[in-house]
C-alpha cells in the first residue's frame, strides 16, 4: 500500500467538505466516482464517513490501483468497487464504461492542476496566483509539463456550464487549497 503524507493530513477537511455537500443527499443511495484516486486513502476515507455513497475509485498509474486494491483489502470497504483504469482526458463514453447518468458524485483531489486544457497560460483566479507559494508550485508544474498548471477558475466555469454544470461555490482549504464544487444545471 502507497502512503501519502498530505492525503493522511487533509482527509479530514475533504471528508467535512463532501459531507456538507452531501448532506441533504444522505437519505438515498448514491454513486461516486474519484478521478485520480492515487494511493487510495481519501476513497477508503469517503467510504467510511459516507456509508450512503458507493465509491468508484480510479487512476492511470497501475502502481496506484494495486495501492487502491491493497486499501479495499485491507478495511474491508464494501462500498468501494475495484479501482478502475480511467484516464480523466478521455472524451466520457471511454470512462470505464461509466454512464453520465450513473453518477451522482464526482471527486478530483489535486488533478485538475496536472491537466491539460489545451488553452494559453491558465492561472489561477483572473490570471492572478496568490500567495507566493502557488506561483513556485505553477512554475515547477510547468518545468515537468508546459500544459500543467494552476487552471483558471473562469476557464474551469466555462467548460463546467459547456457540460451541463455550474460552479456553486468556492470553498477555501488548509495551506491555500481550494475545493470547488460544481452541480449539475
Amino acid at each position: 500500500m502507497l502512503l501519502s503524507p498530505q492525503a493522511e493530513k487533509n482527509w479530514e477537511g475533504l471528508c467535512s467538505v463532501l459531507e456538507d455537500v452531501l448532506e441533504d443527499q444522505s437519505h438515498r443511495k448514491l454513486f461516486g466516482v474519484e478521478l485520480g484516486s492515487g494511493t487510495g486513502q481519501h476513497v477508503i476515507r469517503f467510504a467510511q464517513k459516507m456509508p450512503f455513497v458507493t465509491w468508484q475509485p480510479s487512476d492511470i498509474n497501475e502502481e496506484s490501483l494495486n495501492s487502491i486494491k491493497a486499501y479495499i483489502a485491507a478495511t474491508h470497504a464494501k462500498n468501494v468497487q475495484e479501482p478502475a483504469h480511467l484516464d480523466a482526458s478521455e472524451p466520457w463514453e471511454q470512462w470505464a464504461g461509466l454512464h453520465r447518468s450513473s453518477c451522482d458524485v464526482i471527486v478530483a483531489i489535486n488533478l485538475l492542476q496536472y491537466s491539460s486544457f489545451k488553452t494559453a497560460q491558465l492561472y489561477a483566479i483572473n490570471g492572478t496566483i496568490t500567495p507566493s507559494c502557488n506561483e513556485d508550485m505553477d512554475a515547477e508544474l510547468r518545468k515537468m509539463n508546459p500544459e500543467w498548471g494552476l487552471p483558471d477558475m473562469d476557464v474551469l466555469r466555462q467548460l463546467a456550464f459547456g457540460n451541463g454544470m455550474r460552479l456553486e461555490r468556492i470553498i477555501e482549504m488548509e495551506e491555500y487549497y481550494k475545493c470547488l464544487i460544481f452541480r449539475k444545471l
